[in-house]
C-alpha cells in the first residue's frame, strides 16, 4: 500500500518470529484499508473516539475469521467492513 505499511507489516513478522512463530508478513489492501479507516471515522464520531482503534482491531479479528472460514479475497473483506460500518452510520442519532 506504501512504505510505512510494507515496513509495519515486516515488523509485525518479526516480531513474530522472535516469539517463536513464523507468519506471512501482514500486507494491506487498499479497498480494505479504505473500509477500515471509514469504519474508525464512524467508530470514532457516532460512539466514542477512543472506540475507533478497538472498532478496527475486531474488523480484521473479523476479516481473518472469514478469509479462514471461506477463503474470502480483499472484495469479500471490504464488502464485510462496508456492511457492518452502513449498518452503524443507520443506527447513529441524527445530529440536532
Amino acid at each position: 500500500m506504501n512504505e510505512f505499511f510494507e515496513s509495519l507489516g515486516k515488523r509485525w513478522r518479526k516480531a513474530a518470529e522472535r516469539r517463536g512463530a513464523k507468519i506471512e508478513q501482514p500486507e494491506l489492501d487498499e479497498k480494505v484499508a479504505a473500509e477500515i479507516l471509514e469504519l474508525a471515522r464512524v467508530a470514532a464520531h457516532t460512539k466514542e473516539r477512543r472506540f475507533a482503534p478497538l472498532a478496527t482491531y475486531m474488523a480484521g479479528i473479523a476479516a481473518e475469521r472469514l478469509r479462514l472460514s471461506k477463503g474470502a479475497d480483499a472484495d469479500d473483506i471490504a464488502s464485510l467492513i462496508r456492511e457492518v460500518r452502513e449498518e452503524l452510520e443507520r443506527e447513529a442519532p441524527s445530529p440536532p
